[in-house]
């Protein structure tokens, strides 16, 4: 199977730009606030922590079979300040979820992240729905999902403008949020 190619996915304010190492010291000022990483832990990274982890991400998967698509989210064009990261990782159903099994395609597990100073704006809103977007222009993806903290209100607000709904499915506390290829997006998500 062929891997899925990033592009830029442009929305009315922002540009989602193909990940770069070369991103990692700017993004490491924007995710630097420790309030970011309450519900998804961790801590911050340093620019040299994330310029290793972005050249990681950029070499890929080791499975053929899944493709690792990371964007970061700039606001206002070419030139306008980096804000947050989008990204997909784009594989098979796996065994255990209860993903479609009637040939809709691969699955695309999503996330997003902006830095609290751009937060309040609806640039998550308008950069998950962005990449939502782009995920259903690709004919080999099917079924859309993210892992969101039952406590955290603003990315449940975010999944659900993006047309994504809770499923009673849970993985390592997160609850699995789903939209489905033959749902499609509900009229104000697009």
């Amino acid at each position: 199977m062929t891997r899925v190619e990033v592009e830029v996915i442009g929305t009315e304010r922002l540009s989602l730009v193909p990940q770069r190492v070369e991103h990692a010291r700017e993004m490491a000022v924007v995710l630097s606030d420790p309030a970011l990483h309450t519900f998804i832990g961790g801590e911050p990274a340093s620019a040299e922590e994330l310029r290793a982890r972005y050249a990681r991400m950029a070499a890929g998967p080791a499975d053929p079979a899944v493709s690792w698509c990371n964007w970061v989210v700039r606001l206002g064009g070419d030139q306008g300040p980096l804000v947050g990261t989008v990204q997909a990782t784009i594989g098979p159903a796996g065994p255990d979820r209860q993903d479609r099994q009637d040939g809709a395609g691969l699955v695309a597990d999503i996330a997003w992240v902006v830095g609290t100073t751009a937060q309040g704006r609806g640039i998550a809103t308008e950069a998950a729905r962005g990449l939502v977007g782009w995920l259903e222009q690709r004919p080999e993806v099917g079924d859309i999902a993210a892992y969101i903290h039952p406590g955290h209100l603003a990315s449940q607000a975010v999944a659900r403008a993006a047309g994504l709904e809770p499923t009673d499915e849970w993985h390592d506390g997160e609850v699995r949020w789903l939209r489905g290829r033959h749902e499609g997006l509900r009229p104000e998500a697009r």
